[in-house]
Parts: structure tokens; C-alpha cells; sequence
């Protein structure tokens, strides 16, 4: 599983990372988690918006960083 937490590292893209690793954490699951800064890279998912969380290529969460249990349940 890849997960990618896009944004340029504001205090809202440091949130939405370590609610995703909390989740990971939690459950017990492993994942790569990737931090994407470059906006070009950024617009090539179609995320316009950052903070954003993109799991295996689908964009989950644009705009703001998701709780913990939103991020559980992605995660199944």
C-alpha cells in the first residue's frame, strides 16, 4: 500500500501525516507513506488543494487533513 500526503508543509499537511501514520499504527498495517511538496507532481493526481491524501493512487481527502478514524476506515 502507498499512501501520499501532499502539501507543502504547513501545520495542516503535518496533521494529515501523522493522522495517517496514528491509523497505520493502530491497526497494525504497514504502508509506505510518501510526502509530496512539489505542486507540479501535486496537480498531476488532480489535487488542487492541499492538504490532500491520495491511497494507491485514489485521491481520498482534498483540502483538509482527515481524522483518524476517516483514515482508519479508508484503510478497511
Amino acid at each position: 500500500m502507498e499512501i501520499k500526503v501532499c502539501g507543502p508543509g504547513c501545520a495542516a499537511c503535518e496533521q494529515a501525516q501523522k493522522n495517517v501514520e496514528a491509523a497505520l499504527a493502530a491497526q497494525g498495517r504497514e504502508a509506505t507513506v510518501i510526502k509530496v511538496t512539489d505542486f507540479q507532481e501535486i496537480a498531476q493526481m488532480g489535487v488542487f488543494s492541499t492538504p490532500a491524501v491520495v491511497i494507491d493512487g485514489e485521491v481520498k481527502c482534498v483540502g483538509r487533513a482527515p481524522k483518524q478514524a476517516e483514515v482508519e476506515q479508508w484503510l478497511g
